[in-house]
């Protein structure tokens, strides 16, 4: 995999061309793309027909709220790539998109992330000269942008607090920090950390931060690196916005580790491996911060070739969904022993091609699944007592879809 932004889009668009259950103890301590549509338009997703399409049963037994946000990333740089943030609105019924616009001059906004008091996006701009975007949604005016001090930023997410936004760079594997004001807008970064050790993996040159996340518990920051194969743990200090390592946990050699989800019972999390094409089941000390990576088990791919994103968990912690490109399906696994064991139950098709990121509506009703190969945002619903994904329409054209965030 290639150190640069654009380098990382070419292997990842590359790719797309070329019932076990497993159980740990409890814790103890880019790319081609087809010709882009335009999302300033109010292109809409088809409604639901047919059996395969019906609605949920949380939607059958509850009131449509009226639309609700949709944002989208893309890649601005590429040939068919947007043009910033896309904007869209979804019905929590039906399912069905509606663009509404775009917000402009925000480069290659891949990855998106909402503040908690609502009020403030997040993008990464995930270039050769990294950098992170605020966006006031009131006006939905750019606040600014700041430096993350590494190349190909890939992943954002804001601190429970609210008064720090982490990144992870992808291209330089490394992991910022940046101090968020009242109003929103980034201060200058506090705090840029390279995974310097182990050594990278098989088939790597080198680290490749793909994620940073903090912990249910608000205790513990968690950077996940793609090619060192390795998680670290961090405590975030509230005060400086500086980070301290006080664990790491190695996966299989070669796994190529990529997205870690945590279970709302905040003791077990869920590890998608992009590499070896895998997923596994972590346990979590919240005192510690230590993360124990249990057996790699299927991903529902059979034997082609595939590799998986992003794995969401349902907010009532019942379900788990995978995505798997190349295969291009959704996997769904029961969430047993309290979170302590994933139970293949089967995959469903996409109905698009290279799903980069899937995400869930707020009350877990809807799956979003931003298709990026096929320039779509596919909706499923999501039944309530089974988990079973039923395809809420036809997928929504937007330009190379990296990433939907529904709210």
């Amino acid at each position: 995999m290639g150190s640069g932004g654009l380098s990382r889009r070419r292997f990842v668009g590359s790719l797309a061309g070329s019932a076990a259950g497993a159980t740990l103890p409890a814790a103890t301590g880019c790319d081609d793309a087809p010709a882009p549509a335009d999302t300033d338009g109010a292109r809409t997703s088809a409604a639901p027909t047919g059996p395969e399409t019906r609605p949920s049963a949380q939607t059958e037994n509850s009131e449509p709220s009226g639309p609700r946000p949709l944002y989208l990333g893309t890649y601005t740089s590429v040939q068919g790539g947007g043009k910033g943030i896309g904007l869209a609105t979804y019905d929590p019924a039906t399912g069905r998109v509606t663009g509404t616009g775009t917000i402009k001059d925000v480069g290659d906004p891949s990855y998106l992330a909402l503040h908690p008091d609502g009020r403030t996006l997040y993008a990464v701009d995930e270039r050769e000269d990294g950098a992170v975007t605020a966006v006031r949604l009131a006006d939905r005016e750019v606040l600014g942008s700041r430096s993350t001090g590494g190349a190909a930023p890939c992943h954002l997410s804001v601190h429970p607090s609210g008064r720090w936004l982490l990144s992870a760079n992808y291209g330089t594997g490394s992991v910022a920090v940046h101090p968020i004001d009242a109003s929103g807008a980034l201060g200058e970064r506090t705090e840029l950390v390279a995974h310097d050790s182990p050594a990278p993996g098989p088939g790597q040159e080198g680290p490749h931060a793909h994620q940073v996340v903090t912990s249910p518990d608000g205790g513990h920051v968690l950077a996940v690196d793609l090619g060192t194969d390795t998680v670290y743990t961090y405590r975030l200090d509230q005060k400086t916005g500086t980070l301290s390592e006080v664990a790491r946990a190695g996966t299989e050699p070669g796994a190529g580790p990529r997205h870690l989800t945590f279970h709302p019972g905040g003791r077990y999390a869920y590890l998608a491996n992009e590499v070896d094409n895998s997923v596994a089941v972590c346990a979590y000390d919240p005192g510690t911060g230590r993360l124990s990576i249990g057996a790699e088990q299927d991903t529902g791919t059979g034997t082609g070739t595939s590799y998986p994103a992003q794995i969401v968990v349902t907010p009532d912690g019942r379900f788990a969904y995978l995505a798997n490109r190349g295969h291009n399906s959704l996997a769904r696994y029961a969430v047993e022993a309290k979170g302590a064991r994933l139970r293949l139950l089967d995959t469903v098709p996409v109905s698009g091609d290279f799903p980069r990121q899937i995400a869930l509506s707020p009350d877990g009703a809807l799956l979003f699944a931003a298709n990026q190969r096929s320039s779509t945002v596919s909706v499923f619903q999501v039944d309530a007592s089974s988990g079973e994904l039923r395809l809420a329409g036809e997928p929504f054209a937007s330009p190379v879809a990296v990433c939907a965030l529904p709210l």
